[in-house]
């Protein structure tokens, strides 16, 4: 009877770790067990709307549950970010990080209620789209040397649109001022499409937009084409030139778009979500390619580095630039 007993107890010892391995591995299967929200720290229209929403449809199909997209906006993408810093870090709370929340806002604002390295962790980069320096169809200069031989020669005489302080625009062309060595005189506007209608009028000279943006007045002749800000040609106008082939060496700008959490979000939920985005790639390259944008996996290995690169680039030119939003 005491040997039996005994028998007992070394068989429950025995299995006692391996229905631990079970219930840990059921409980890592198990989420998501209830929806799921992604913070989208914009109105709806846009890229970082564009990423949420296709991402939310192929999650929900790969992982049973509803993913949903929540759009937050507010001062840019600040209310939305800082709203899902401060939710509970279970998984279930995902947020759409770019440039603008992730980099941009560190250095426009003295008090942000947020810190993007410290308060967050990427779970995957998914999007990537390049810039286009357009000119009015009647632009004198005929090659971007030209346009930046006549701003040496004339500091201010070319106008250059941005879509608003602190936006994507706005800072593409600080980097493009800073790395040629010039000074355009800047219009600040409203947005994207008022500052096309005054290009395509001819009252300014240049503009800076996504290429997604600004490829399609190029195709149209309704404005010219300068270069591209990426490291290679765009294949939606494979005669428009890279910054480095027209003159201005090592001027490579993509911005980008991915998911994040909170930090102290669970490793187990972090790693299921980044076997599942990256699962679903292949379905999202041909929507994301209409938008203008390419898929983009980035090894898991080197998030944390590419986001810290960026954030430290960026931060430092604004701050050289000495632009600000308060």
């Amino acid at each position: 009877m005491i040997r039996f007993r005994r028998s007992l107890a070394w068989i429950a010892a025995m299995l006692a770790p391996l229905a631990l391995g079970a219930a840990a591995a059921q409980a890592q299967g198990s989420y998501p067990d209830r929806p799921v929200k992604i913070i989208v720290p914009i109105g709806p229209g846009g890229s970082y709307d564009l990423v949420g929403r296709y991402l939310a449809d192929v999650l929900s199909k790969r992982m049973g549950q509803t993913f949903v997209v929540e759009n937050k906006p507010g001062a840019g993408t600040v209310v939305g970010t800082q709203a899902a810093a401060q939710s509970e870090p279970d998984g279930y709370t995902l947020l759409v990080g770019g440039l603008s929340n992730m980099a941009f806002n560190s250095a426009l604002y003295s008090k942000l209620g947020y810190q993007p390295l410290k308060d967050f962790v990427p779970v995957a980069l998914v999007y990537k789209f390049g810039y286009v320096m357009v000119g009015r169809k009647d632009l004198p200069q005929a090659s971007l040397k030209d346009i930046i031989a006549a701003a040496k020669a004339k500091p201010g005489s070319i106008t250059v649109a941005t879509a608003g302080v602190g936006t994507g625009q706005h800072l593409v062309a600080a980097a493009f001022m800073k790395a040629a060595g010039v000074k355009f005189l800047e219009v600040p506007y409203k947005g994207s499409p008022p500052a096309f209608t005054d290009l395509l009028a001819g009252r300014i000279d240049l503009f800076f937009d996504s290429i997604a943006a600004g490829l399609p007045y190029v195709r149209s002749g309704q404005a010219r084409g300068i270069a591209v800000l990426s490291s290679k040609r765009s294949p939606l106008a494979p005669d428009v030139p890279t910054m480095s082939e027209a003159g201005v060496p090592g001027l490579d700008v993509d911005s980008w778009l991915g998911i994040f959490v909170p930090a102290k979000t669970p490793p187990e939920a972090i790693a299921r979500l980044r076997k599942e985005i990256r699962a679903s790639l292949p379905d999202l390259k041909e929507r994301f390619e209409k938008s203008g944008g390419e898929v983009w996996d980035l090894p898991d290995d080197k998030l944390n580095a590419f986001v810290a690169s960026e954030y430290e680039t960026w931060t430092r030119l604004i701050r050289e630039a000495g632009i600000k939003l308060d």
